[in-house]
């Protein structure tokens, strides 16, 4: 399976809508997006993985390099995630200490942290 990728702005946020696998494969897509959108000046992050069906140890790495990268400049990542299946990889490695992780794309844009 292939990953999609798509981003629109909410307010003061730049939603990343991700869909398909993310793995070993397709995670360079994801991040160069990623890198892409902070040297264009976004640092306030939401990717929305309503719609992701699978997601390995790269895909994560993908995503705390991502992290790293904004709050490089005081920016912030959110997550959007309410799959069990998905949320479960973020608990077992302890990742959401890590990652504000939330139900829906305007939940995490009102968020506030």
């Amino acid at each position: 399976m292939d990953l999609s990728l798509s981003t629109r702005t909410v307010g003061d946020r730049t939603v990343v809508e991700v869909g398909g696998e993310i793995d070993v494969y397709t995670a360079p897509k994801l991040r160069e997006q990623l890198v892409e959108l902070v040297n264009d000046g976004s640092f306030h992050l939401v990717v929305d993985m309503e719609r992701v069906d699978f997601l390995d140890s790269t895909g994560l790495g993908v995503l705390v390099g991502g992290l790293k990268r904004v709050r490089a400049h005081e920016g912030s990542l959110r997550l959007v995630c309410n799959q069990e299946r998905i949320l479960k990889i973020f608990r077992i490695t302890g990742l959401t200490e890590v990652f504000p992780i939330h139900t829906s794309v305007d939940e995490a844009v009102a968020a506030t942290d």
